[in-house]
């Protein structure tokens, strides 16, 4: 009896190392995805290229960090885009939110705003299309 039950807690135990690789693996995934879209992309050279907002981070060292899937800012469909990317530099951290919508005709994405939140509060403003630029 002793043996029986001492297979079944090592099935158990192996079960529960591969579901958790999986899941692990799974979010590495959509993580590395999501450094790969063309609107998520834009946004990042949008802060790289906003010397207030990177002095402000106190980057470079500019450290980007993973989305958080579960937040209700994140929300990405055929024709639309919406990302809140944390980042931090050496002076502070924060959030950049950004919004983008997809061009049918010509398969992109094209940025329609991006700014940053400071822990501290303050929002720098990075870049916003307007009516008479498209």
């Amino acid at each position: 009896m002793s043996r029986s039950t001492s297979l079944l807690q090592q099935m158990t135990i192996f079960m529960t190392v591969v579901t958790g690789g999986g899941c692990a693996m799974m979010y590495y995934l959509m993580q590395k995805n999501f450094a790969k879209a063309e609107y998520y992309r834009l946004a990042l050279e949008q802060l790289k290229n906003n010397s207030t907002a990177m002095a402000s981070l106190g980057a470079p060292p500019l450290k980007i960090h993973n989305i958080h899937l579960t937040d209700r800012h994140n929300r990405i469909d055929h024709s639309s885009a919406q990302l809140k990317i944390p980042v931090t530099g050496s002076k502070t951290g924060g959030y950049l939110y950004t919004a983008s919508t997809r061009d049918a005709l010509l398969n992109r994405w094209d940025l329609q705003q991006v700014f940053l939140t400071l822990r501290e509060g303050e929002t720098i403003k990075i870049f916003s299309k307007t009516e008479y630029e498209e």
